[in-house]
């Protein structure tokens, strides 16, 4: 008995040593200079590799760097080195800023994870010009059930972002999705909606600092393209920036009246998307729920006054002024007149539509199929631009009336913004269209001889002008910049001539990235477009024939 028991003994303490041994012998500790063939997205890569060599070139605290060993090795020694004092500063700011800011909010990352070692890997690689970084969910399995994965806490960046601001962002926003694996896929074995995770990791920035300067920032970017395209739905993601853009306003909306832990909350459930926030919406005792939030925003984004209700407007300081110009409906400026409208849109989408023009009484029917769950709040502005928020009350057929007396001498304008708010599951770029329809029609009267009713209409029409010219400088965007000097491709310039060009550029439709400062390929195609454009030598490089053309194009708009 006593032999056997000794028998036992050694079996489970070797078995114990052995499990010991496989264990450390699996922490990974990696060495300056060390080569390591990673698997790659190659939706992400500029060459559409699907494997590349990469080599470590920097250690931190927390942070592994390592970069395509092809494109490293095809730099010159002083690009490597100032490649490698930018990411010094990466890795400090990683360290001192990025991640205790985004741990304290949201947890942990899993740590250590998947590699048994508390560093994280960043693969710097070229990236297609429209990307700024990825993070792959199949790293964080091991090979036997994800044969790509690389075994990794691992994220993916840019090398063309790495020497320049924006790095810091999309490591901010990259590791949120590092974060959100563990505290919800790990944790609650859960697959978070797309929108809410990449609206968390947009949302980074602002929580990072990196928005408090709104020139040239994250945000301002957003609001641009929201600007552009505001009709996108925030749930419906197909990975656009117009997707990133309405995801990006909503969320500042969500945190500005209900405070970071809704988003903090909501990750640490094991519901998702939309249940997820009227979950932590409910725990924090909010009186309101997603879809009563949803449609304040949308009233928010076109009138933005804080004076007459808080929940319709931005609090961050940088949305102050932050408004959308809805699209215009002009109905005649005399006489019975009727207008009909069938449109589209998805689900947790903004619609807005101004109705002006028209004198006399107003009434717009709005109808949609009975099974869809839309909400309509309107807006009436009277003569002295005052305003009240009002909110259709359907029919059980899902048909709605307005009626506004007096339009066009009292009140001036009608902004409808209907959207559907149906409890659909989210199914990523479904694309589902649904329809809605409206008539407008007014019951007013000729011009005839009345001399107060002719000055009352050349008024509105002033006003209708200004309308229009404000909708197109919104929409094209302005510049009040000048270029000072000159501005050479593959030198180094002056950071606010460069930003100013690359505004430039993008209000003429010349260039579509982000307004870095920094003067890359695309900046120098944008160039080269403009001064094809104007007949100027096309040498990429803004000479003091290009810089004068652009200045004066600048002054006159």
């Amino acid at each position: 008995m006593t032999n056997l028991k000794q028998y036992k003994k050694f079996i489970f303490l070797a078995g114990l040593a052995l499990f010991i041994f496989l264990a450390v012998g699996n922490v990974r500790a990696d060495s300056m200079g060390d080569t390591v063939n990673f698997n790659v997205d190659k939706n992400f890569d500029i060459n559409s590799r699907t494997q590349l060599h990469a080599t470590l070139i920097k250690v931190g605290a927390k942070l592994y760097f390592y970069v395509d060993k092809n494109w490293w090795n095809s730099q010159t020694l002083l690009k490597q080195s100032q490649i490698s004092s930018s990411l010094d500063n990466l890795s400090s700011e990683f360290d001192n800023n990025i991640y205790p800011k985004l741990t304290t909010t949201f947890g942990s990352e899993w740590n250590p994870g998947i590699d048994s070692n508390s560093k994280i890997t960043i693969l710097l690689e070229p990236m297609n010009s429209s990307e700024g970084g990825y993070f792959r969910e199949s790293d964080e399995y091991d090979k036997l059930q994800m044969p790509t994965s690389n075994e990794r806490e691992m994220l993916y960046l840019s090398v063309s972002n790495v020497d320049n601001s924006s790095a810091k962002i999309v490591l901010g926003h990259e590791f949120i999705h590092l974060i959100t694996f563990n505290q919800k896929n790990k944790i609650y074995g859960a697959e978070e909606d797309t929108w809410l995770n990449e609206a968390r990791a947009d949302y980074a920035s602002t929580i990072l600092g990196y928005d408090d300067n709104y020139n040239s920032s994250n945000l301002q970017q957003r609001v641009e393209d929201f600007i552009k395209n505001p009709l996108d739905s925030i749930t419906d993601w197909t990975g656009t920036k117009y997707d990133y853009a309405s995801a990006n306003l909503f969320t500042h909306y969500l945190v500005d009246h209900y405070g970071i832990n809704i988003l903090s909350s909501s990750l640490k459930s094991r519901l998702v998307g939309v249940d997820s926030i009227n979950q932590a919406l409910s725990v924090t005792g909010a009186k309101e729920n997603f879809a009563q939030i949803f449609t304040n925003w949308t009233i928010a984004s076109v009138i933005n006054d804080c004076s007459q209700d808080a929940k319709y407007c931005y609090l961050n300081q940088n949305l102050k002024s932050f408004k959308i110009n809805p699209t215009l409906i002009f109905l005649p400026l005399s006489g019975d007149s009727s207008l009909s409208s069938t449109n589209i849109t998805k689900n947790w989408a903004g619609n807005w539509q101004k109705i002006i023009g028209g004198n006399g009484n107003l009434k717009l029917d709005f109808s949609n199929k009975s099974e869809l769950d839309f909400q309509l709040p309107y807006i009436i502005y009277d003569e002295n631009n005052g305003y009240s928020v009002n909110f259709l009350t359907f029919s059980k057929d899902k048909k709605g009336e307005i009626v506004v007396k007096n339009f066009g001498t009292k009140y001036d304008a009608l902004i409808i913004i209907p959207s559907l708010q149906a409890n659909f599951p989210v199914i990523d770029g479904a694309g589902v269209n649904y329809q809605y329809s409206f008539t407008v029609s007014i019951t007013g009267q000729p011009i005839g001889e009345d001399p107060v009713l002719m000055q009352k209409l050349l008024d509105q029409i002033d006003s209708l002008k200004k309308q229009i010219a404000a909708i197109l400088a919104q929409r094209q965007g302005t510049s009040n910049c000048q270029i000072a000097g000159n501005i050479i491709y593959g030198a180094q310039n002056n950071v606010s001539d460069v930003k100013c060009l690359q505004t430039f550029l993008k209000n003429k439709f010349y260039y579509y990235a982000s307004i870095t400062g920094y003067v890359g390929p695309l900046t120098k195609a944008g160039v080269i477009k403009l001064q094809k454009n104007y007949s100027l030598p096309a040498t990429g490089n803004v000479d003091n024939q290009t810089k004068t053309e652009i200045n004066q194009i600048l002054t006159n708009g």
